[in-house]
């Protein structure tokens, strides 16, 4: 899940190397605090969070096949 995550940002984002991703594991979830440079925020946001949003509803679907709860935060 988390190179699938890491595929998806960093072909949004100019500068690459500034991408991190920290894996969280609780209980029962998963949290993946997405971090990035701050001028490529709005990239991985999108309008209206859009983006994020779609970002979310594809990791949630392959953490479902997986059978786990999964939330990501983006950082800036």
């Amino acid at each position: 899940m988390k190179e699938i995550l890491q595929t998806i940002v960093t072909n949004l984002v100019d500068n690459k190397e500034a991408v991190e991703i920290k894996e969280v594991n609780g209980e029962k979830s998963v949290v993946y605090e997405v971090k990035v440079a701050e001028s490529d925020m709005g990239k991985v946001i999108g309008r209206q969070g859009k983006l994020a949003h779609s970002i979310r509803t594809v990791i949630k679907a392959v953490a479902n096949k997986e059978h786990k709860r999964v939330t990501v935060e983006f950082i800036g």
